[in-house]
């Protein structure tokens, strides 16, 4: 064992530029593997000690105990508690002090007139609270606000709106507030709680503008006196509170809000990126096995020597994964000193792109640092096993042959296994998608779907690269052929080489489609839905923004251009014990003005103790129109509601939907979601809109959009979403590109008397360099054709398999796909520049003497 080691290490040093792009691919997983850890441990870290730094003065918070979370949810909503129980709390043995926390939605318009925030994360307005150790924000500059109309806010939303002490703004509660900033705070030591913004008032106007009554609160923050600890604080306190009020240790507190910002942003921030590490160490994959196939192959004749002077099959074996060892440990140590400084970088990135994390250093874990190692060294020795084992199986008589050009083509048994896994994977696929609905079998199918494509690479790529390749010969001449026959001359080396560039124009382009059927489907649901003209909102989304003012409908319904004017507004309740999201509005307006399908009953009567549900959600529930639904509110109270309208339609207007009247003695902070409008006969868009835009700026300038904006905007995100992914991936796409270089220049090193005798034949070096070129650009087509069939079918399935309601669009962008394909052709193009130039500097005389 130890000769063949030392055989091995020798091998590596004699022919290190071999596995050069083995060690990058290898490097790029691994760093962006480690990075993505390291970073998610950062941030857990750094938010864990910002929360901690912010309510180490609470001890105990008084809240109600029951919430209501509804679907897609994480945190659900909790009645108010009455303030009147902090008397009784303060006469608490061991109580210091005691402070009612009001909280709820309010967003700060900028300098620029814009609102500040709303992309997510929330914005918040509360109480000022004035026992310091109490208040989760310290008073950084000015002075803490004192009488109606002055506010406190973080300082990091006074840079982001260019506010400052003195100016004047507007708050959006959603009704429009003018308001005069006193103070700038921070929170936990930082400016602000990464994207969240703060806006403190007196509790005068708290009460006044986010609750639906006086005398009520989110929760009572409770100090504790000297020498008594947190769990025997909340004792002491639970004794003297209600029936559905509890109360939890600070720490408790704490750790929900960490939970919070975990589960519904770190986490799915963190599973995004290891998502794309796994397919950028899947890419890898592809070139690692294929470069080792192409060394050993390469190889042939001394293995076989070694085989001839007495070493065994396992020596062979033994010494070619030590090769694959070697590189692995090497790359994936690098790799992890490149993670960490990927997550460095990215620390120090993202404020400067608007995202403030809070500052901390680089939390490194012992699993952050041996899982991505781990990862590294099973896929490169993974990627080596079988062509590991092929070099042990070399006979002995090998060592005779004058060549060792890989000429290995597609076998019967792989044709037969590819079709058996392509047809199973269109079966299992059409039942999860078609027959029965199943995200796991769309899921299995779509794995199937791969592993067909990569089997069937050989088998297929003879008939696609001469397909692909029959303009060169009439294009090119002689060259454009010659390097056709010589992608075609290894069928499966081609596969595999072209396999790793296909993975990633499959995820590139499943995701292209699925961003484009998403638009599709937007403006297929406002054009069917919406019957209005103009649409007002607030461009927010997550739990972001403060919404619309329900007084802005009944004053855009006044103006002489409008026929009608309807807002939406949004409520929680218990349906039957399951909490559900509720649409309140003006049930006749909403009629007249969205498209609800075949209504079964009547949405004019629903009055107080009447309720309007879909279709869908009533055969969830067992209901239809006339029976009784139970609903249980965030107060508490329970009141039983009638179903007078069963409709067919749920896009836009929600599941349920009940009257302003009904929902009034429920309340909380009010606001309405979107305001649709429709104009009298006669009246112009654009002079309709501006008629509803002079109203709009009253009640702090929300967005008015024609219908088309209104469905482009919606769907605004998505090409944010598609920016990042093709971002993230270009990774695995400089990975394929490694992989095509690195074989190509594999290939040159094989065939150099080959290369020679056509230099002595006449072949000029541009001659030879636009050979490999077109030989690399073939691989490439081959690699993005099937890369693009693919992620068309798995986009379809990905469409279709989260498509509950079944009426999603499919599109597919014409555009875009051909961006993608002619990506995927210059980076081919791109990968054979250098093995080009390094073949048309071959010696002609001494490549024709290489044996």
């Amino acid at each position: 064992m130890n000769a063949s080691v030392r055989l091995s290490v020798s091998s590596l040093h004699a022919h290190k530029r071999r596995f050069a792009g083995t060690f990058l691919a290898v490097f790029l997983g691994v760093a962006f593997l480690a990075g993505t850890l390291v970073m998610g441990d950062t941030l857990r870290a750094s938010f864990d000690t910002m929360f901690g730094n912010a309510t180490s003065g609470t001890d105990a918070v008084v809240r109600s105990a029951d919430a209501i979370t509804t679907p897609g949810e994480s945190q659900g909503v909790r009645q108010p508690v009455d303030t009147d129980l902090i008397s009784a709390v303060e006469k608490v043995p061991g109580v210091a002090a005691a402070a009612p926390n009001i909280q709820g939605a309010g967003q700060l318009v900028g300098a620029n007139g814009k609102p500040i925030g709303g992309q997510g994360p929330p914005t918040l307005a509360g109480n000022w609270i004035a026992d310091p150790k109490l208040n989760s924000y310290r008073l950084a500059e000015g002075r803490a606000p004192e009488k109606s109309g002055e506010v406190v806010v973080n300082r990091g939303t006074a840079e982001k709106g260019d506010l400052k002490i003195g100016d004047t703004t507007t708050l959006r509660t959603p009704d429009p507030v003018k308001v005069t900033i006193v103070g700038l705070a921070t929170f936990g030591g930082e400016d602000g709680m990464a994207q969240v913004t703060f806006t403190g008032m007196t509790q005068a106007d708290a009460e006044k503008y986010l609750t639906a009554r006086p005398g009520e609160a989110s929760s009572i923050q409770v100090r504790a006196g000297p020498g008594i600890g947190q769990q025997e604080l909340v004792d002491r306190v639970t004794a003297v509170l209600p029936k559905g009020v509890e109360a939890i240790t600070g720490q408790e507190s704490a750790e929900e809000n960490t939970d919070m910002i975990s589960s519904q942003f770190l986490t799915l921030f963190t599973t995004f990126l290891l998502v794309f590490s796994g397919i950028a160490l899947l890419v890898a994959t592809f070139s690692i096995h294929n470069t080792f196939a192409i060394v050993l192959a390469q190889r042939a004749r001394e293995n076989a020597l070694l085989r001839a002077l007495g070493a065994s099959r396992r020596q062979v074996t033994a010494s070619t994964l030590a090769e694959a060892s070697v590189v692995a440990v090497l790359a994936s140590a690098t790799g992890l000193a490149g993670g960490i400084g990927i997550a460095a970088g990215l620390q120090a990135l993202f404020p400067a792109i608007g995202f403030p994390f809070p500052e901390g250093d680089l939390v490194i874990s012992a699993v952050s640092m041996a899982l991505p190692l781990a990862v590294g060294v099973v896929v490169c020795l993974g990627s080596a096993l079988l062509p590991a084992v092929r070099a042990g199986r070399t006979a002995p008589l090998a060592a005779l042959r004058e060549t060792a050009v890989d000429t290995t083509g597609a076998s019967r048994v792989r044709a037969v296994t590819g079709m058996g896994l392509a047809a199973l994977a269109l079966a299992v696929t059409l039942t999860g998608v078609l027959v029965s609905p199943s995200l796991w079998l769309a899921g299995t199918g779509a794995v199937l779907a791969l592993a067909s494509f990569v089997v069937l690479g050989p088998v297929a790529s003879t008939t696609a690269v001469r397909v692909l390749g029959s303009p060169l010969d009439r294009l090119r001449g002689v060259t454009g052929t010659l390097a056709r026959r010589n992608a075609l001359r290894s069928p499966r080396r081609t596969a595999a080489t072209a396999s790793a560039l296909m993975i990633g124009v499959a995820v590139v382009s499943l995701f292209t489609v699925f961003g484009a059927s998403l638009k599709a489907t937007m403006d297929q649901t406002v054009s069917r839905s919406f019957a209005g003209d103009v649409a007002v909102s607030t461009p927010s989304f997550g739990a972001g923004g403060s919404g619309l003012s329900p007084s802005l409908a009944g004053a855009v319904q006044q103006l002489p251009e409008v026929d009608r004017a309807v807002g939406l507004g949004r409520g929680v309740a218990e349906v039957d014990g399951k909490g559900r999201a509720l649409t309140v509005t003006d049930p006749l307006a909403l009629e007249r003005t969205f498209d609800l399908g075949t209504i079964d009953g009547s949405l004019r009567d629903l009055g107080t103790d009447g309720i309007a549900i879909t279709k869908t959600e009533a055969a969830k529930q067992g209901l239809t129109s006339g029976d009784k639904a139970r609903l249980t509110f965030t107060d508490g109270e329970t009141q039983n509601f009638t179903v007078r309208a069963v409709y067919g339609q749920s896009e836009l207007v929600g599941e349920y939907v009940i009257t302003r009247a009904a929902w009034a003695p429920h309340r909380t902070q009010d606001s309405d979601t979107l305001l649709a409008v429709s104009f009298k006969d006669g009246v112009s868009t654009d002079a309709g809109k501006a008629a509803v835009e002079k109203v709009a700026e009253q009640y702090g300038n929300p967005e008015v959009q024609t219908r088309d904006e209104y469905a482009q905007s919606s769907a605004g995100g998505i090409d944010m979403m598609l920016t990042l992914v093709y971002a993230l991936l270009a990774l695995a796409v400089l990975i394929a590109l490694l992989g095509i270089a690195n074989t190509l220049t594999l290939a040159i090193h094989e065939r150099t008397r080959e290369l020679g005798l056509l230099r002595a034949v006449g072949q000029t070096r541009s001659q030879l360099r636009a050979m490999v070129r077109w030989e690399s650009v073939l691989v490439a087509a081959f690699g993005t054709v099937g890369g693009l069939a693919l992620g068309a079918f798995l986009g379809w399935v990905l469409v279709k398999a989260s498509d509950g309601a079944s009426d999603s669009a499919f599109a597919m962008p014409p555009l875009q796909l051909a961006v993608v394909a002619l990506v995927g052709l210059t980076a081919g193009a791109l990968a054979g520049l250098r093995p080009a130039r390094r073949a048309a500097r071959l010696d002609v005389l001494r490549a024709i003497a290489t044996e």
